[in-house]
């Protein structure tokens, strides 16, 4: 009898572990600014010089850090699921694997921190609105 009680007692939590350990991990959970870019785009220099320099300093780089990927080389598994990617450069709000938004190009610096903060206020709104899973 004791022993049962044990088994009832300790196998769920261990079962829970155990899948825990097994399930593929998902897509990150932190926000992020995937910009794609191309060897030798000179838009991308461009944002490279007028906003890159500073972009990890900024109050959107503390929600959205900021992920390079290469336009031209095989996308990396979580991104797979990304299509449409034309221009370089091309900056998709990415949250939860989900794509919350794109900037296609680089409008210049006033534009581009307009449409980011744009995309940072609808990222908000979903985080808000979004019911937890536990």
């Amino acid at each position: 009898m004791a022993r049962l009680a044990l088994i009832r007692r300790f196998l769920p939590p261990l079962a829970l572990l155990c899948l825990a350990l097994w399930w593929p991990a998902g897509p990150a959970a932190a926000a992020e600014l995937v910009m794609f870019e191309a060897v030798g785009c000179p838009w991308c220099k461009q944002w490279n010089e007028e906003v890159g320099i500073g972009y990890d300093k900024s109050e959107e780089a503390k929600v959205l850090p900021l992920r390079r990927v290469d336009m031209k080389a095989p996308f990396p598994a979580d991104l797979k699921h990304i299509g449409g990617i034309v221009y370089s450069p091309t900056f998709v709000v990415i949250d939860q694997g989900r794509e919350i938004g794109r900037i296609q190009g680089y409008p210049g610096e006033e534009n581009f921190w307009w449409m980011l903060d744009t995309l940072v206020q609808r990222l908000q709104r979903l985080q808000r609105s979004a019911i937890p899973v536990r």
